[in-house]
């Protein structure tokens, strides 16, 4: 059985693996550098909340949560998720995401947004969808994927 809760410091070296994996593959996150032991327990830290997809012990995905932008538009939240290559179709990316969205309403968000949806990652956006996100349109080539071509890209809201 998948439970979400809140990252411990013992969580780091599971949830740098998970990050720079989905990093590396070049397909989901905007992000390029990796990151190490310094920077990834400073980046998590940083977000709003970080939470953990645990199956039977073990780190098995992952979500970051902070604000989409500032000032007036600071209602706004914005969130990544991430699972571990050898746990996928697992359903653990729609439990992270309904965790996240009970999360992002009980920081005081009150939308939450996802910028850079890469249009050809169907599972996401069908999970999205049944989960009541609704697409915004398509930014044209809005993506660079790991090998050099552009992908349109595909921003969701949903109101918490």
């Amino acid at each position: 059985m998948i439970s979400v809760r809140a990252y411990t410091k013992e969580d780091l070296p599971d949830l740098i693996r998970i990050w720079n994996e989905v990093v590396e593959e070049g397909v989901a996150f905007p992000q390029e550098e990796l990151l190490d032991e310094a920077s990834g327990a400073e980046f998590f830290a940083a977000q709003t909340y970080t939470g953990a997809a645990v199956e039977e012990g073990s780190v098995v995905g992952l979500y970051i949560l902070h604000p989409n932008n500032v000032g007036r538009c600071g209602h706004i939240s914005n969130a990544s998720y991430a699972v571990s290559s050898g746990c996928r179709g697992k359903h653990i990316g729609e439990a992270l995401v309904k965790d996240c969205l009970v999360r992002a309403k009980e920081c005081g968000f009150q939308i939450l947004q996802f910028n850079a949806v890469v249009e050809s990652n169907l599972h996401a956006r069908h999970l999205y969808e049944r989960l009541g996100f609704v697409p915004l349109g398509i930014i044209p080539r809005g993506f660079r994927m790991k090998d050099g071509h552009y992908e349109n890209i595909c921003p969701y809201y949903h109101e918490l």
